[in-house]
């Protein structure tokens, strides 16, 4: 994913008529990642989770071999094309950090997910610097490289999936299908973890979707732009180490009241200039920011639903978070290239539309932790 999200945007800009639709690729993206979530889930719920991680890698490879050949085509209608079949594999890796669960205890489950989520620190490492190396490597096709070897990656990713061990849930009984969706976003815990979710990642996607597109615009390099990115997305997943125990200790609602504080932080940054400097330790705020909000409100989900229950959760879960974050991705290229005259006017828009989710986050936590205390003792 850190290949498409530097290059995703670049390649836009590059073969967009209006650079408006620069990140229109990135929101296809995710828009196929929310159509394809419930889709995901109840492919997982009963065929097991091997069977679906390894569709989305088929659906990963596809859609970086078509959008590499849409740059050689200069064509951005197939480019887009292979980026929501890249949104394929979007869908499923979401579910890895719920996989995780799958054989942990009650205790354990936080801590999973936080040590699942580790093994982004190795594509934060080895995505952008792939992008340095391969982004020329078909010249003059620019960018086309990078999506052959996000093809590769994917076809590789395969075979993994043949050492995934987890068994496959029993299948549902008419008396044990457990509450319906509607029953399930009227519990106050389920309905503000999937707000506090929806909110962490769609601002993360909203600022880091248009961070190359403003780290070039700014008078930087592309390689600059892959560093910034790289060191986000190593912030992403570093605190991973400690997320869970600290989610375990303190309690999912106070790490994700943290999160927001931290990704209220990295706007007060981006605001406050434009030097490189200002984009790492932004970025690197965003990423610590999405950790805790994002992993806070999976495992506030995960506990909050019963296991008969999880296709209906886990999918509308990830399909309101991905609808939010294709709202976010679209609105990035739109507010950084088309809201002001300079690159500097742009990035400004991006990060003041942060606001108002931040607040709607906020709201809802606190109503949550008020609505605890209204309730008589031991309920």
């Amino acid at each position: 994913m850190p290949i498409h999200f530097v290059l995703g945007g670049l390649s836009g800009q590059l073969l967009s008529v209006d650079k408006c639709w620069a990140t229109l690729p990135i929101s296809l993206t995710v828009f196929g990642s929310m159509v394809t979530a419930p889709f995901m889930a109840n492919l997982m719920q009963k065929h097991g989770r091997a069977t679906g991680f390894t569709l989305g890698s088929m659906g990963g490879a596809l859609g970086g071999a078509v959008c590499a050949y849409g740059l050689y085509a200069n064509s951005f209608l197939i480019f887009l094309i292979g980026s929501f079949f890249i949104g394929i594999y979007m869908s499923a890796h979401g579910f890895y950090r719920f996989a995780a669960t799958d054989t942990a205890s009650v205790e354990f489950r936080p801590k999973a997910i936080s040590y699942v989520m580790v093994g982004g620190l190795f594509a934060a490492i080895v995505g952008p610097q792939l992008v340095k190396f391969t982004q020329d490597a078909l010249h003059p096709v620019q960018f086309a490289g990078g999506y052959l070897t996000l093809m590769a990656i994917n076809i590789c990713a395969v075979w993994i999936f043949r050492f995934l061990d987890i068994p496959k849930p029993k299948k549902e009984t008419s008396s044990n299908q457990g509450r319906s969706r509607l029953e399930l976003l009227k519990t106050p815990k389920i309905l503000v973890a999937m707000i506090c979710a929806m909110v962490g990642y769609s601002l993360m996607n909203l600022t880091m979707t248009s961070t190359p597109l403003a780290v070039v615009g700014c008078g930087f390099t592309t390689n600059n732009a892959a560093d910034v990115v790289s060191a986000h997305v190593l912030f992403m997943f570093i605190p991973s180490f400690f997320t869970g125990h600290l989610i375990a200790r303190y309690g999912a609602e106070k790490i994700i009241a943290v999160g927001l504080v931290v990704l209220c932080g990295a706007g007060v940054v981006a605001l406050s200039g434009v030097d490189l400097g200002n984009f790492f330790v932004a970025l690197i705020l965003l990423g610590i920011g999405w950790n805790f909000s994002f992993i806070g409100g999976t495992a506030m989900l995960a506990a909050a639903h019963a296991p008969e229950e999880r296709a209906k959760a886990q999918g509308m879960n990830d399909f309101a978070v991905f609808g939010m974050v294709t709202i976010a991705s679209l609105s990035s290229g739109l507010l950084m290239n088309c809201s002001g005259g300079t690159a500097v006017e742009g990035w400004s828009a991006v990060n003041y539309a942060m606001l108002p989710f931040l607040a709607l986050a906020g709201g809802a936590l606190i109503w949550l932790a008020l609505s605890k205390k209204d309730q008589p003792a031991g309920a």
